[in-house]
């Protein structure tokens, strides 16, 4: 482990993840507004919805009315996540700069969000990557479950490696490991790096960590101890996902910048304006966000 990075990017998945799991429903005008003030918050990437059927995620039924209006800043990369063929021609007809494609390295967990097996998940992805790229767009392999599943317990650093390895070999950019159920300590983290940066550089990972037991801070702390200089985070702590009960919030974009600019960490992003945008859909939801910065701010 050496120094920490001097810079830390980090991807908004507020409007995706942060939102698919919400009961209340966000209006397309008030989702359109929100990004727009994400776009000028200083974020280098927004992944703004989700392409799947809207069955599935009725939360993000609207993707595709929002990518066509939302006000784009040139220097934000606005991604989606992006489940098969289908949903690649609506999202690149929505104008995404990058796609998202997902799987799990656990069987079960694959099964229950995809409906598919890993095997059969592979040519699915495959061609969405291939299509994507030669679209000329980047994108983003999500695995899912790295540390832990909700069906088959503890997730072995050996057994995420063949997943990785197929979907650099399809032509991802780089990789987001997830710890879908947030329920992973710095010790899972070093165990799995450790592993991960001997077959790959550090430039092709992203961490992706829920705050559902409150280790989401020390485990990007230890991460970046490994050089990792990418994480997704969610303003203001919104998100879980559908298909892993007790999973509770990515870990909130405004805590991850507390911790980055304490540490003298540069990203770029203007705190206040997070906290802005966190009130604003906070308002829209009706709920306190989990966000310690938000909570602590007293707004």
């Amino acid at each position: 482990m050496g120094k920490l990075p001097d810079f830390v990017q980090i991807k908004e998945v507020g409007p995706r993840d942060g939102l698919q799991n919400e009961k209340k429903w966000v209006p397309t005008e008030a989702k359109i507004a929100w990004i727009n003030m994400l776009s000028n918050t200083g974020v280098k990437e927004i992944e703004f919805s989700s392409f799947v059927h809207p069955k599935m995620i009725p939360a993000l039924s609207d993707a595709y009315e929002v990518g066509k209006r939302i006000k784009r800043n040139r220097d934000v990369t606005y991604s989606a996540l992006v489940p098969n063929r289908k949903g690649l021609e609506f999202s690149l007809e929505a104008g995404i700069d990058g796609a998202s494609v997902f799987m799990s390295v656990s069987e079960t967990h694959n099964g229950k969000n995809i409906n598919k097996s890993i095997h059969d998940t592979y040519p699915v992805l495959k061609e969405v990557i291939q299509e994507a790229k030669q679209a000329g767009k980047h994108v983003t392999g999500y695995v899912s479950t790295v540390f832990d599943c909700p069906h088959e317990g503890k997730i072995m650093p050996e057994a995420v490696i063949p997943v990785c390895d197929q979907l650099l070999e399809f032509g991802v950019d780089d990789l987001s490991l997830g710890d879908t159920l947030g329920s992973a300590v710095p010790i899972q983290v070093e165990k799995l790096l450790d592993q991960i940066l001997k077959r790959y550089p550090q430039e092709k990972i992203i961490m992706h960590f829920h705050d559902t037991r409150g280790m989401a801070i020390a485990n990007i702390l230890t991460a970046m101890k490994y050089g990792i200089s990418r994480f997704d985070s969610s303003i203001g702590g919104l998100g879980g996902c559908p298909y892993a009960p007790g999973a509770a919030g990515n870990v909130a974009t405004n805590d991850v910048l507390y911790l980055l600019h304490g540490l003298g960490i540069e990203t770029g992003v203007n705190e206040k304006k997070i906290q802005e945008a966190s009130l604003y859909i906070q308002d829209i939801l009706g709920k306190t966000l989990p966000s310690r910065s938000l909570l602590a701010s007293g707004e």
